[in-house]
């Protein structure tokens, strides 16, 4: 996971997920992230500049630290996510800096996704 250059930066985060296709057809849909599969418990993803994964490996634990996505076009972002079945937990709000959201993902993983004023 970490590699030189990347010292005290976030470089991976992993989700402990019921289905690892159903994640990755959430995920692929609404933020149009590429997948490597390793085995049948295991799946990293790529946004283009940090990479996770998905495991079966362990239980479903929601919750956790809340993961922050950024958007360009956050009203478009959301349509996305409620279109791919995902819950909005608390609608747009302004914040210094910018605006978002939070949303629950299919396993009920909470993540946030803001965007600049």
């Amino acid at each position: 996971m970490a590699a030189t250059g990347r010292d005290r930066q976030i470089d991976n985060i992993e989700f402990n997920v019921a289905d690892i296709a159903r994640s990755k057809a959430f995920y692929g849909a609404v933020f149009g992230w590429a997948f490597t599969d390793y085995g049948p418990t295991y799946t990293e993803f790529s946004d283009g500049r940090l990479t996770g994964g998905f495991t079966t490996g362990e239980p479903v634990r929601p919750g956790g630290p809340l993961v922050i996505l950024y958007a360009d076009d956050l009203a478009e972002t959301q349509r996305r996510i409620e279109a791919a079945g995902a819950a909005i937990s608390r609608p747009v709000f302004a914040f210094p800096g910018g605006r978002r959201f939070h949303f629950t993902d299919p396993d009920g993983y909470e993540l946030a996704v803001w965007s600049a004023p």
